[in-house]
């Protein structure tokens, strides 16, 4: 099939590319010239494992193309995915001024059989929208579909090549169908299509994500209660996760969720709920426990060098919100810094992919290191902020030669605190007894 891509984000760049990847012919379309250019070359402007190589195999095959041109991607096009930014707005729902600047520039493009297909998130209703503006734009009823994304950063590949499900928001059963047939290689193990009206699609989205959110607040909430009643969340987590009920599934405790999604689609929904005269109590109460949390560890180090923190030195292993993504979108660590930078600390950091985007945003404010030991090197202290694998197995003999104090601070529980006090550590973690 002949697929446009409008918009080369992180959504619409692994939609573009996974659907070359099982034979399509796919123009993926961005007014910005320099990242246009640069995906020719090869040059992926985000980090997300074996999108790289997937995007100059299919580019190099002529089943991938990039261009600045709408009219030339969106021409021939069968199918029409609108994968805009969404950003949060001023009160908290989602800025959809991207998203109505492209349904007018494909709206004198479109083929007349042309299917329409928002794969950005947007709030109830912008389907119906869409539909109006291109009735308008274009004098006939054009097919506009929902197809919320469920992609986990650090996982896209996978979670498009094998999704839990698929679902589509649609007017007309014929545009069911051939998002069905699109979507048929990805669907081989049975997992199911799901059709239904674009409200519950767009929807759905936001359901999904608001409840992910949950569960990670409320198992954070919870690990803050067992240190301060002489619990061990870990152990928690296992006599509850055990329940089918309940599962494993976002129950990990750590410093707060980030990202592009969560924190803006929780927001996002809670105020399509107040402008719908539903009070979102338990929304608003899952993003204030967030914001909360990204200052757990602020609290930890206050509480142990209290009026001496100033002039310390302290090393961050981990800036990316979470592992396998260098986005630093709303992520705790960034919290974290300002916060010690306001205390008059000297910060040291290490990341495997996100100090060029911290440096972006803070300059030289911190010391970048190329190597984790170098950030550790005559720190005071070390706090892990990411649950990088890279993280998980050190030569903590090393980590203790070079800190000048051997204090550890892990927000992701990545460390045994009996292991961490035989090595001759003085251990915080989330939610478990200090040693």
């Amino acid at each position: 099939m002949k697929i446009a891509v409008i918009g080369t984000g992180y959504v619409g760049l692994v939609t573009g590319t996974c659907f070359a990847d099982s034979g399509n012919s796919v123009t993926c379309i961005d007014i910005d010239e320099k990242k246009i250019e640069g995906l020719k070359q090869g040059i992926i402007p985000i980090y997300e494992p074996g999108l790289t190589e997937m995007v100059k195999h299919n580019y190099e095959a002529g089943q991938l193309q990039f261009t600045t041109d709408t009219a030339a991607g969106v021409k021939p096009a069968e199918i029409v995915y609108l994968a805009v930014g969404t950003p949060q707005g001023d009160d908290g729902s989602a800025d959809l001024s991207a998203m109505w600047s492209v349904v007018k520039a494909i709206a004198p493009h479109l083929r007349e059989d042309a299917i329409v297909v928002t794969k950005s998130t947007v709030p109830v209703g912008t389907n119906a929208t869409i539909f109006g503006m291109l009735k308008e734009l274009t004098g006939r009823e054009c097919d506009v579909a929902s197809n919320p994304e469920f992609l986990k950063e650090g996982a896209a590949i996978d979670d498009f090549m094998k999704p839990d499900r698929v679902v589509v928001g649609v007017r007309r059963q014929e545009v069911a169908d051939a998002l069905e047939y699109l979507y048929k290689p990805f669907l081989r193990t049975e997992h199911p299509f799901i059709s239904m009206s674009p409200e519950s699609a767009e929807m759905t989205k936001y359901v999904a994500n608001a409840l992910l959110a949950t569960k990670i607040s409320f198992i954070n909430e919870m690990a803050n209660l067992c240190e301060r009643m002489g619990g061990d969340i870990n152990d928690v987590r296992r006599g509850i996760g055990h329940d089918s009920r309940i599962g494993f599934a976002f129950l990990f405790p750590g410093v707060g969720y980030g990202g592009s999604c969560f924190p803006k689609d929780v927001r996002a929904l809670a105020a399509m709920s107040e402008k719908h005269g539903c009070k979102p109590m338990m929304l608003e109460a899952v993003d204030q426990v967030n914001e909360r949390q990204k200052s757990v560890m602020a609290g930890k180090l206050e509480e142990h060098f209290g009026s001496k923190l100033t002039g310390k030195t302290i090393a961050i292993w981990g800036l990316a919100f979470k592992a396998r993504t260098d986005d630093i979108r709303e992520a705790p660590s960034l919290v974290l810094i300002d916060w010690l930078l306001e205390k008059g600390v000297t910060v040291k950091v290490h990341d495997p992919e996100a100090m060029a985007n911290v440096q972006a945003e803070l300059g030289d404010k911190i010391t970048y290191c190329g190597k984790r030991m170098e950030a550790a090197q005559g720190a005071d202290a070390l706090v892990v902020m990411t649950d990088w694998k890279d993280y998980a197995r050190p030569d903590f003999a090393e980590v203790y030669q070079r800190l000048n104090s051997p204090v550890v601070f892990d927000g992701r529980n990545l460390y045994d605190p009996e292991r961490m006090k035989a090595h001759g550590f003085q251990y915080y973690s989330i939610g478990r007894p200090t040693v």
